[in-house]
């Protein structure tokens, strides 16, 4: 008889044995504030109108014109240069996955500030490649001496720079990125902008893609109020959106994804004012935080704000049993010490959200 942990511990890889999986808290019940989504759903005309759409849509057939279709939509919404390309990634964690697929050559690096997103180190462990974090400051700024020192001496193949980041959720020093992109490109390297808050914040990349051949720029649908949906896209000179695209799974977007995609792109300007009701509503909330005693919320550009309290763990339980999920950031990186992650929500949200902070510290 098959004694099945002696044969996963010879076929699964031994990192992998070691690995922690990805987290998601059970969110039933709760007011749900921890993992930066869009609180609005579409108004009911809107949705009727979708499913009805989707209705029609030959889920018999594997996805193909459709695709072709979204991403020609994607890149007008995002005023992609002519001499540019976009390939579609079921989310952007597929995107980084195939980016590190693609880079996997003996002694690769890949980089980024951190604290900053978790796949970025993980996709990279995963594939094998080396992965350098290079600290923030304690204002979570970039740290340009060392930025520069990394690049020089690790020479990454990928460096990836989250504008704006997450979880701190602000917009680090155009000058200093400027300057750690030309840095990556006399090393040959890439440059991936990962702008998934993009919607928020105001200022993006896409100058940058434009000046520079080496950097791609990474967006997805998922602030923009389709996190259910599971679209990423990314953008960059054609003849490297191509090689990176060879990897990319046939029918990796399905034919319902492709038209959820396409109907939200053609009601942009619904998804819109929802952006500025979060972002008016992200601006009250600071405020109100900024006014509570030992509470130090740091500036966000995106629809989340890192909130530093006296006791996180404290906080976030005592959040919890009032109903209100947040996200507690603290172990992730010694900066984050005692902080927290508050995504912004309904203004109804946002009051139950500081009523339970109120009540937790």
């Amino acid at each position: 008889m098959t004694h099945l942990p002696d044969t996963m511990s010879r076929v699964i890889r031994r990192d992998i044995q070691d690995m922690h999986a990805y987290a998601v808290q059970s969110s039933a019940g709760m007011v749900k504030l921890d993992t930066m989504e869009n609180p609005y759903r579409l108004p009911d005309a809107l949705r009727q109108a979708l499913g009805e759409r989707l209705g029609q849509v030959a889920i018999n057939r594997y996805p193909a014109e459709r695709g072709d279709d979204l991403k020609a939509a994607l890149a007008t919404h995002a005023g992609m240069p002519d001499d540019c390309a976009i390939m579609l990634g079921n989310g952007s964690d597929e995107l980084i996955s195939l980016l590190s697929l693609a880079c996997d050559v003996p002694g690769a690096v890949a980089m980024a500030p951190v604290p900053g997103f978790v796949m970025y180190g993980m996709s990279a462990a995963l594939q094998g490649l080396r992965f350098v974090g290079v600290p923030l400051t304690a204002e979570f700024e970039l740290d340009e001496a060392a930025m520069l020192a990394a690049i020089e001496g690790h020479k990454p193949s990928l460096l990836y720079l989250a504008y704006p980041n997450n979880p701190t959720a602000n917009l680090w020093d155009d000058g200093v990125i400027d300057r750690c992109i030309e840095a990556v490109g006399r090393v040959k390297g890439l440059v991936v902008m990962d702008e998934a808050y993009q919607p928020f914040a105001a200022r993006d990349s896409l100058a940058r893609m434009k000046r520079h051949p080496h950097v791609l720029l990474m967006r997805t649908m998922s602030k923009f109020g389709l996190a259910g949906v599971r679209i990423g896209y990314l953008m960059g000179r054609r003849e490297l959106v191509t090689e990176i695209d060879k990897l990319r799974p046939p029918f990796n977007i399905s034919v319902l994804n492709a038209e959820a995609g396409l109907f939200a792109l053609e009601h942009a300007d619904e998804y819109g004012r929802q952006a500025a009701v979060i972002r008016s509503e992200r601006e009250r909330v600071f405020a109100e935080l900024a006014a509570l005693p030992g509470v130090h919320p740091f500036p966000s550009q995106a629809n989340m704000i890192l909130t530093r309290v006296p006791d996180a763990a404290g906080a976030f339980s005592g959040m919890r049993q009032r109903g209100v999920l947040v996200k507690n950031v603290s172990a992730l990186h010694p900066l984050l010490s005692n902080c927290l992650r508050l995504t912004i929500g309904t203004p109804d949200e946002n009051a139950q959200m500081i009523a339970a902070l109120v009540a937790s510290l």
